[in-house]
């Protein structure tokens, strides 16, 4: 009975000290990922912070969050080419200060680099993957920076390439020359609010439904602003809202946008457009596309708002039509969606 009871006390202690180890693997793994709550991971160049990097901040935040993160990114400059991948959401990149906080790298569309896998060999960058940031990520908000692409002018070069859903970017300065926005997913919604950008040519482009609501819009040659390129079946492209046009010095003849596929929408109204804005307003890219581009106009005013002078293929909006164009209609595909700044 004695040697029972012994063997019994034996298999009781065994089961107690897995328990114990297993406790102690799962808060050590607990412990290990400090980073997995909703508190605010810092960046600093200087050292100050938890991160001198922001992609180094970016790889700690846990996978699918159904929290709010902020990663808080101090005044500096930071040399970095990032992507907030598909795995990441509900995560707020927000400076310290919109022109002190800069992330900026310089890749151009024909810089040479190994591409292939069989067989690498040297070949032009291309456009697509120029960008200094890149968000694949939904539910991500940038606040109070400045993204740039400062590469030299010798192609296509972009500075905020974004392919999630529910994109937020608030009181950011988006600063680039060709192709500065690329929103590059059809269906994606993006709101800006507040916002610079600058750009050459066609410096916001792509197949999503995006929102600019009291932007500055600056032109910095004589060229196109956008270059929509919405699905037909998709009701809705760009809209700018309150937003100001502008250019650079000698800069007199730009175009608002050209369809850069065949049903392109683009609207802009209530909008502040200056002398450099051209009569006409748009432009084809090929004839025709006259037959199918969606390119419309609401309210404006200043010296580049000349309805009457605006090609025959275009549309000013009747009173009654623009006021159905709300963001509550605008994002509104499968599911609802109103950004937090509206």
């Amino acid at each position: 009975m004695k040697a029972i009871i012994s063997r019994y006390n034996r298999r009781m202690a065994m089961i107690c000290l897995s328990f114990i180890i297993c406790h102690l693997s799962f808060s050590e793994a607990q412990a290990a990922g400090k980073y997995d709550n909703p508190d605010t991971i810092v960046v600093a160049r200087d050292g100050t912070g938890e991160f001198r990097t922001v992609d180094e901040a970016i790889e700690v935040c846990r996978a699918f969050m159904d929290y709010h993160k902020v990663i808080y990114i101090k005044k500096g400059t930071y040399k970095e080419k990032l992507i907030v991948p598909s795995w990441l959401q509900n995560i707020e990149l927000c400076g310290e200060d919109a022109e002190q906080t800069i992330i900026t790298y310089d890749d151009h569309a024909n810089i040479k680099v190994l591409l292939g896998t069989a067989e690498p060999r040297l070949q032009a960058m291309g456009t697509f993957r120029t960008y200094t940031l890149k968000i694949e990520g939904n539910y991500i908000t940038l606040k109070n920076l400045t993204i740039e692409n400062n590469s030299a002018r010798l192609g296509q070069a972009v500075s905020l390439h974004t392919e999630g859903d529910r994109i937020q970017v608030i009181n950011c300065r988006i600063i680039g020359h060709q192709d500065t926005i690329y929103t590059g997913v059809a269906g994606t919604r993006l709101w800006f609010k507040g916002c610079y950008i600058c750009g050459t040519t066609d410096f916001i482009f792509g197949p999503s439904i995006a929102w600019f609501e009291d932007c500055t819009i600056e032109s910095l040659i004589n060229s196109y602003v956008t270059a929509a390129s919405t699905p037909k079946d998709q009701p809705y492209g760009y809209v700018f809202n309150n937003c100001r046009l502008i250019a650079a010095e000698g800069v007199d003849k730009v175009y608002l946008g050209r369809p850069w596929r065949d049903y392109g929408y683009t609207l802009f109204m209530n909008c502040d457009l200056g002398r450099h804005i051209c009569p006409e307003g748009w432009h084809h890219w090929e004839k025709q596309r006259e037959q199918t581009a969606r390119y419309l106009e609401y309210n404006n005013r200043g010296e580049g708002a000349q309805p009457q002078q605006r090609v025959s293929w275009s549309r000013q909006l009747t009173k009654k039509e623009a006021a159905t164009i709300t963001p509550e209609k605008v994002f509104t595909l499968q599911d609802s969606w109103l950004p937090d700044s509206f």
